[in-house]
């Protein structure tokens, strides 16, 4: 099970990102406490701008009881939109050297944001996406990428790492064409709140 950030917060009446750190956590103690399945938290850009706060936000994130989050490499500034990519990267770190110290079996999925972010340069999008699995994510994700040579791409890139694949609606792919283009994990990210 996971959860979703644009989902959560069009269900409290805000924007995606609007909610705050202590509203997520709440969020995550719910859901975690509500069901026996594992639980994926989309922890949006780990509410912090450095690597220390992503550190204190993963640890408090793991203490939930999530089997698994995201970090996006998003900064939430429109003007400038993504972490530079040693920013990015140092986050990263920190995301994993937290969940290590809690234990370590929190899965960690980074995430590189750029084709949301209104910059769909697909080199670079993998060369963030190589560092963040340099750099201990376990599992691999650009949502917004969409065509067969892009997926295909991506899974080769950063093997033999996991990719996650975001379908939040209508696609010409199968799950069977996605399976056999290397993905290993689909989201439907705020897909399911938008037809509610």
């Amino acid at each position: 099970m996971a959860t979703t950030s644009s989902g959560f917060a069009w269900s409290r009446g805000h924007a995606d990102g609007a909610l705050s750190r202590a509203q997520i956590l709440d969020h995550l103690r719910e859901l975690v406490a509500a069901t026996d399945l594992p639980v994926n938290a989309d922890f949006e850009n780990g509410f912090a701008a450095d690597a220390q706060g992503v550190a204190e936000s993963v640890r408090l994130a793991v203490e939930t009881g999530v089997a698994g989050l995201s970090i996006e490499d998003s900064t939430g500034n429109a003007a400038d939109p993504l972490f530079p990519i040693d920013v990015a990267v140092e986050r990263l770190r920190a995301a994993r050297k937290a969940i290590d110290a809690a234990g370590g079996d929190t899965y960690l999925v980074g995430r590189a944001e750029n084709f949301f972010a209104g910059r769909p340069d697909l080199d670079d999008t993998i060369a963030r996406l190589k560092a963040y699995a340099e750099a201990g994510a376990d599992c691999l994700y650009a949502p917004g990428i969409k065509t067969r040579e892009q997926i295909a791409a991506v899974v080769a890139a950063v093997a033999p790492k996991p990719v996650n694949l975001l379908v939040g609606g209508a696609s010409e792919l199968t799950m069977k064409d996605i399976a056999a283009l290397g993905v290993r994990r689909v989201s439907v990210g705020g897909g399911l709140a938008r037809a509610a």
